[in-house]
């Protein structure tokens, strides 16, 4: 007798479709940023690299507005993401300046399609996209006993907002011509002091 396949692990062809359409749409508008940049990217050029009709393009996004907020939501999933097995993995200062560079350098594209990508999402969440990023991240950590300090909501939320507030704002600002290994080492400098704050004041 042949074991019976549950509804949840039973494949939905349609729903696989549509998926791997949103996963082609997504590379595509990827492929164009990074190649043409923002002022070339047309929803004409999308759906051609992506290889469907413009119609289909228009069934799953409202505009290229919306395709842009939808890969700046994954962008930020997967950052937030690292960056928990990260802290996980390495608990303490050891693991500041990883944090750091991943924020700084992401995870794939240039710096251009980046900044794009987290413009169209502050665009379409608001600055409450950084707060969602902050509970989950909260939650995924908060209850490791690895970890060698107290990680409370007020900690956890000077960690996940300082460093992402000062990138915005060193982005914003490029005529200050900040150099990238030095702003690195101060980023670093200061969550390092922090945590070790963190540390010490739980060793008491």
């Amino acid at each position: 007798m042949e074991p019976q396949v549950t509804e949840k692990k039973r494949r939905n062809p349609k729903q696989d479709r549509a998926q791997a359409t949103v996963d082609a749409i997504l590379e595509a508008t990827f492929q164009l940023l990074e190649t043409g940049g923002l002022a070339k990217l047309t929803t004409s050029r999308i759906a051609e690299r992506a290889g469907v009709s413009i119609g289909t393009l228009y069934q799953y996004f409202e505009d290229r507005e919306a395709i842009l907020a939808a890969m700046g939501q994954r962008q930020s999933d997967a950052m937030r993401e690292k960056i928990t097995s990260i802290v996980l993995a390495a608990p303490g200062t050891a693991s500041v300046r990883t944090i750091v560079r991943a924020l700084m350098h992401g995870l794939q594209g240039s710096a251009e399609t980046r900044m794009v990508l987290s413009d169209a999402l502050f665009r379409h969440a608001g600055e409450g996209e950084v707060g969602r990023q902050h509970l989950t991240f909260l939650d995924s950590i908060s209850s490791r006993s690895e970890l060698d300090f107290v990680l409370g909501k007020e900690s956890a939320f000077i960690l996940t907002h300082a460093v992402i507030y000062l990138l915005r704002a060193a982005a914003a600002e490029p005529e200050l011509k900040l150099d990238p290994q030095v702003l690195e080492d101060e980023l670093v400098a200061l969550m390092e002091s922090y945590i070790g704050n963190l540390a010490s004041r739980s060793a008491h």
